[in-house]
């Protein structure tokens, strides 16, 4: 791939759409993460310059805060041009576009584009965007805002595509885990500056303050796991989420996608896979004819190979050949010419 600083070159697959995915919170990175490990690596993401997600050590937006960053061994880098996000490609990375400087790419024309936001409505998301437009959650209409929606909510039809029609409705309540919803889910009570001492990963105690939000404090009302935390120093509003307390206290949920956003990512896979892998109709091959059957297959038969099988299964019934393993391949060449001079007395 040629650009400014140069001329680059880089593996691609067969299958290698170009994909946008707007967002790079935990399920947009959870999309990029399978798409990239299905060797689909030509993806962009955009997010806010603040970004405001939870889930920071599986999302690929805290590239924007660091340069770099690193979900379950799938690298992703800042980019602010087309250079750097096709410089990104060509090292193997995804490349994270802040907001502000989307608009700077013009020339990048996606094949696919994907609303990862899970904003709970469509902010901005066309069905013209791209030949292909995937959305996740409530708030589209699959052909009318996107060509497919995914269902998002827990429950016996999560990760369902849906071709024509929505999704279940925002329920406004958070998934259960170890039979807590609400409880787990810290929030701002007020708007302003989030300051916190505290990591992911950290344990917490029932009660314990986490942080505050304009000197109100923000408390747990359940025990365990600091599973996702807001970067401290954003900017919040009031009601906005600052965390999620995981009851069941294994810090390795931390460092890894949930089981939600896998499946969820394995639904986008499937839809991309649906347009882009359809089987097409080749011609018919003549198993008589040897060239074209080494084109079809890259396997070429030799010619009179069963000269070469015969003679292999003649000195086969020499029971020193067949059995017997020689430490010098001088003596087992000895025992194949002593075995072709009988074969031939014979003849």
């Amino acid at each position: 791939m040629a650009v400014s600083a140069g001329t680059m070159v880089y593996r691609k697959a067969p299958i290698s759409p170009i994909v946008l995915i707007r967002g790079a919170g935990e399920m947009a990175s959870a999309v990029a993460w399978r798409l990239h490990k299905a060797n689909i690596r030509r993806i962009c993401m955009t997010e806010l310059d603040a970004p405001l997600c939870v889930r920071r050590t599986v999302s690929f937006c805290t590239a924007l805060e660091t340069g770099n960053a690193q979900v379950e061994g799938v690298e992703a880098c800042t980019a602010r041009n087309l250079v750097e996000v096709e410089l990104a490609w060509h090292q193997g990375k995804i490349a994270v576009v802040p907001q502000s400087r989307w608009n700077e790419i013009t020339n990048l024309a996606p094949d696919v584009v994907i609303d990862a936001i899970l904003a709970k409505r469509n902010i901005a998301t066309l069905i013209s965007d791209a030949p292909l437009v995937i959305a996740l959650g409530p708030g589209f209409v699959a052909g009318s805002d996107c060509h497919l929606v995914i269902e998002t909510n827990r429950g016996h039809y999560l990760g369902r595509i849906i071709h024509q029609g929505s999704t279940e409705p925002n329920t406004g309540i958070p998934g259960d885990i170890a039979g807590h919803t609400q409880a787990r889910v810290l929030r701002s009570a007020a708007c302003g500056l989030f300051e916190t001492t505290r990591q992911i990963g950290d344990r917490i105690a029932q009660s314990e303050c986490v942080g505050h939000v304009a000197g109100v404090p923000v408390t747990a009302a359940v025990g365990g796991i600091l599973r996702g935390l807001l970067r401290s120093g954003a900017n919040v509003s009031n009601g906005l989420k600052l965390g999620d307390i995981d009851p069941r206290a294994s810090r390795d949920y931390c460092y890894t996608i949930s089981d939600k956003a896998r499946t969820i990512a394995g639904s986008v896979l499937e839809c991309v896979m649906q347009i882009y892998n359809k089987p097409v109709d080749i011609e018919p091959v003549d198993l008589n004819d040897r060239l074209a059957w080494s084109l079809y297959t890259g396997f070429d038969v030799l010619p009179k190979r069963w000269i070469v099988e015969r003679t292999f299964a003649w000195i086969s019934r020499n029971r020193q050949l067949a059995r017997a393993f020689e430490r010098y391949a001088a003596t087992a060449a000895a025992s194949i010419r002593l075995a072709m001079i009988r074969i031939m007395l014979r003849r």
